[in-house]
């Protein structure tokens, strides 16, 4: 009996027996899928990518130098011959990073797109071996470290300097971001997602609204405290011009200690931060409770206001008050009590920054501003908008990713990351002047389209396709972009970046950089 050939045997002939289909890479040839029968051809000749919304990016990013002037001042000098160059280099890590990219091994889906990385001015796309050793030249020796920190701290302040013209505010804040295999820095401390996990602590300093970054200061998990953060807030603010400084420092309640706010009272900078619950702090909340004078600071809070001396301070300072009706146990929506009924660390259950005494939830605030009550209580509510940041840039860019063996690499990537997350959200806003729009959204829409690179007659031509459901406004938006972009280096061309950039911006943000911080509250 002839026995029928198992899968196996068809799918790895073995001897002389023939392929199934002798054909080429360039043929054709039939299957049969669920929706008929199709003729399939894969062709490795034809130059495309997946990344069509990377062409209208790289003319942002033309006409405003930022990314030339990053490249040409960045510490990376070849080492040889066959070394690849600071552009291909430090473009892989844009791409990769504007793919959504978190570890150097995603690095690989680059190598096959030989159209997008020549948009850029680039050879090629490197290998993620390549990208490794690089980024690990840019850290060691220490000379070279204390250059790259420079390099990239600068960066991240030209793309935000001409926005400080205006007021705006600082949000300062530490985001944990776990580690899962042992890397440099990655020490158990404070990490309430996963507790016990080794993490990083990313301390991180935000101007508010916009929704930019200024700097990001990668520490070990076990540094995640206020007296990690001193420092890296100083040497911040010590970097800008007087004039570039916020109005004033916001924070939650790590930050309402005596350490934080002596520095910025010295200096004449005002701030505005949660105080922990602790006992003389409770008791002022008692004091005040049965009092009459309470203000309506909407969205169903009141305030009062006072002043309170700890212990630990060397002065009485201006608190404000808030209190709202607790909710009832019965209206928690099942993620409440869920987290209510998860264990909490012992570095924050000792002083909880809110209070849930009788039929009321306190909350105290410790400032230095001089305005009214309920402006100081709106103030300190848009403060959870960094909470947002934090979302899309740990979510969708992997920021705190990229962990390599050498911690100094793990910090000078993250901070690539915050610089490649402004340029794409300040391009973003062109398509939408008035609005923040995440990554989850702006790549489906502007990023991932299909681009087609064909030569004639010694002109390159790039055909773009977008499979979005809104394609054609797409096209049309793009199609307006490229002719305003081109009429503004007609008119840039003799600025210098400083001034192309700082006309740019003033083109994007409306009224003209937009109501970053209104001092009337």
């Amino acid at each position: 009996m002839k026995l029928t050939p198992s899968l196996r045997d068809l799918a790895h002939p073995q001897g002389e027996r023939l392929p199934i289909a002798d054909t080429g890479h360039n043929d054709t040839f039939p299957i049969e899928v669920g929706g008929g029968v199709f003729h399939v051809r894969f062709d490795a000749d034809v130059q495309v990518s997946a990344l069509g919304g990377v062409v209208p990016f790289a003319q942002f990013l033309k006409a405003s130098g930022l990314f030339d002037e990053w490249v040409a001042e960045a510490p990376l000098v070849p080492g040889g011959n066959r070394a690849h160059a600071p552009q291909d280099v430090l473009g892989t890590m844009l791409l990769s990073s504007l793919n959504g990219h978190y570890r150097f091994a995603h690095v690989t889906a680059l190598r096959g797109d030989t159209v997008v990385p020549a948009v850029l001015g680039m050879t090629t796309a490197v290998s993620e071996d390549a990208v490794r050793r690089a980024m690990k030249k840019m850290v060691e020796p220490d000379e070279a470290r204390a250059q790259t920190v420079s390099w990239s701290q600068r960066h991240l302040r030209k793309t935000l300097e001409p926005l400080m013209a205006l007021p705006w505010v600082m949000d300062v804040d530490v985001t944990i971001k776990p580690v899962f295999g042992y890397q440099p820095g990655s020490v158990v401390g404070y990490n309430p997602q996963k507790p016990g996990r080794p993490s990083h602590a990313l301390h991180s300093f935000v101007m508010a609204r916009t929704r930019l970054v200024l700097e990001v200061v990668v520490h070990p998990g076990n540094e995640h405290t206020v007296k990690s953060t001193i420092p890296d807030f100083q040497s911040v603010l010590i970097a800008l011009p007087r004039q570039l400084w916020p109005q004033f420092a916001r924070g939650d309640s790590a930050f309402g200690t005596e350490a934080m706010m002596v520095w910025p009272e010295a200096n004449g900078l005002d701030y505005l931060f949660k105080q922990r619950m602790t006992t003389r702090t409770r008791a002022l909340v008692q004091e005040l409770d049965l009092t009459q004078g309470w203000v309506d600071t909407r969205q169903g809070w009141e305030g009062k206001e006072s002043t309170l001396r700890l212990s630990t301070w060397t002065r009485a300072r201006r608190v404000i008050i808030l209190r709202r009706p607790a909710p009832k146990q019965r209206y928690l929506r099942a993620k409440d009590l869920a987290k209510a009924n998860a264990p909490t660390q012992e570095v924050i259950e000792s002083c909880l920054p809110h209070l849930v005494e009788g039929d009321y939830e306190y909350q105290v605030l410790v400032t230095s501003l001089t305005l009214d009550i309920p402006a100081i209580a709106q103030l300190y509510r848009d403060r959870a908008d960094v909470e947002n940041v934090f979302d899309e840039i740990k979510n969708h860019w992997g920021w705190g990713g990229f962990t390599s063996h050498t911690f100094a690499v793990t910090q000078n990537v993250a901070r690539m990351t915050a610089l490649f997350y402004n340029w794409w959200s300040i391009f973003c806003r062109l398509a939408d002047p008035n609005h923040h729009r995440e990554a989850i959204t702006t790549r489906p829409a502007l990023l991932h389209s299909i681009v087609r690179q064909t030569t004639s007659g010694g002109q390159r031509m790039l055909t773009i396709t977008s499979t979005n459901g809104n394609k054609n406004a797409i096209s049309a938006f793009f199609t307006r972009l490229g002719g305003w972009l081109s009429a503004f280096n007609t008119i840039a061309e003799q600025w210098l970046p400083p001034r192309r950039w700082q006309e740019l911006l003033r083109a994007i943000f409306p009224g003209p950089f937009g109501v970053i911080y209104d001092p009337s509250g």
